[in-house]
């Protein structure tokens, strides 16, 4: 019997830590100008980046979207241009979807043409972008603390007093949301439930791992794996040498890929499960 909850211990320690994670960096690519989201595109063996190219906040129509091949080399530096200040983006139906300052564009991913303009009433800071599996779209506004969702290309306000919103992602139907040091779970009624708290700064990028653990970025340069149960380690800290802004994960590769904002590229790690 002893022999057995010997055993017993042994597997459970080493299950957990078979659950700690770390970071291997791979490649890097410059010469991208205010790089704030990456998307891994379904199938395509590509990536989508938001550039914004100049400041966060300002229309001034020198934003845009880039492609990378999934190795870092560039496909298409200037897929989409006249932009702003794009951020957070998602697809449906082969549209890209991305939120830029006070509108959200569809953007047809055949033919980078801009297919939908839609308002958000009252915005300010959209930010990032999550889809349900029935296409309704939400985006967070990160300067007005609230969630919009846009159904038919119509914005309301969805949900209000979400302090920072920023990061979005939908699991199993269920919409989960970065707010300021927080990641919260939305339920249906609109309740809010909190994951995990004491994040050091302000999150940013949302991903989530197949066994349920979430990674978690925080613009001002940090990363954290988050448990379901809350508690959390960090991956990398690089304060005050590059931000870590919305970041893409290929569950297939195990690959978690970094905008570095300020730091005018994106990186690429590979994700070890120790």
């Amino acid at each position: 019997m002893k022999n057995l909850i010997l055993i017993a211990c042994f597997f459970i320690t080493f299950s957990a830590k078979a659950q700690n994670l770390s970071l291997t960096k791979i490649w890097e690519t410059n010469e991208l100008p205010v790089p704030e989201s990456v998307l891994v595109s379904p199938g395509q063996h590509t990536l989508y980046v938001s550039l914004i190219d100049g400041a966060g906040n300002i229309k001034d129509g020198q934003g845009g979207i880039a492609i990378l091949n999934a190795d870092g080399t560039i496909k298409d530096r200037n897929w989409v241009k006249g932009l702003h200040a794009p951020k957070g983006m998602a697809i449906y139906n082969n549209i890209l979807y991305v939120a830029d300052l006070d509108v959200v564009y569809g953007i047809d991913t055949a033919s980078a043409n801009i297919i939908k303009t839609i308002k958000v009433p009252d915005a300010v800071f959209l930010n990032d972008i999550a889809i349900n599996s029935r296409g309704i779209v939400f985006v967070s506004d990160t300067r007005t603390n609230k969630i919009h969702r846009i159904e038919n290309n119509e914005s309301a306000v969805y949900l209000d007093n979400v302090k920072a919103a920023n990061g979005l992602k939908f699991i199993n139907e269920q919409l989960y949301v970065l707010s300021d040091s927080q990641l919260l779970l939305i339920g249906h009624q609109k309740n809010r439930k909190l994951i995990a708290e004491g994040l050091e700064k302000s999150g940013d990028g949302l991903e989530v791992l197949k066994n349920g653990d979430f990674i978690v970025s925080c613009w001002a340069g940090i990363i954290y794996h988050i448990k379901p149960d809350g508690t959390k380690h960090k991956l990398l800290d690089v304060q005050g040498k590059m931000n870590t802004a919305d970041i893409a994960y290929d569950a297939r590769k195990r690959i978690l890929y970094v905008p570095t904002f300020n730091g005018n590229s994106v990186a690429a790690y590979q994700v070890n499960f120790n």
